[in-house]
């Protein structure tokens, strides 16, 4: 995962505290909300410069921090941007 995206993904997580992201952690858990998942979305395009497709916004996308970075890690592959 980028570092970048760890970055970002931080401030959405209200239970984190001082704790690692790391791939396998449950966004929920760590305090992610639907409302804030829709923030992160625009958060993630806006930073990346991609369009997520509507088909993987899901609960599976949202589920862990790996699920969510291989959509966009997808969508900055199908749409020729890259990540640094």
């Amino acid at each position: 995962m980028d570092p970048r995206f760890l970055e970002l993904l931080a401030p959405f997580l209200k239970f984190l505290g001082d704790r690692e992201i790391t791939p396998d952690a449950s966004l929920r858990a760590l305090g992610l909300d639907s409302m804030q998942a829709i923030e992160l979305l625009f958060e993630i395009e806006d930073t990346y410069g991609v369009t997520l497709p509507d088909d993987d916004m899901n609960d599976a996308t949202f589920a862990t921090a790996a699920s969510l970075w291989a959509v966009v890690s997808a969508a900055l592959d199908a749409q020729g941007v890259t990540a640094a």
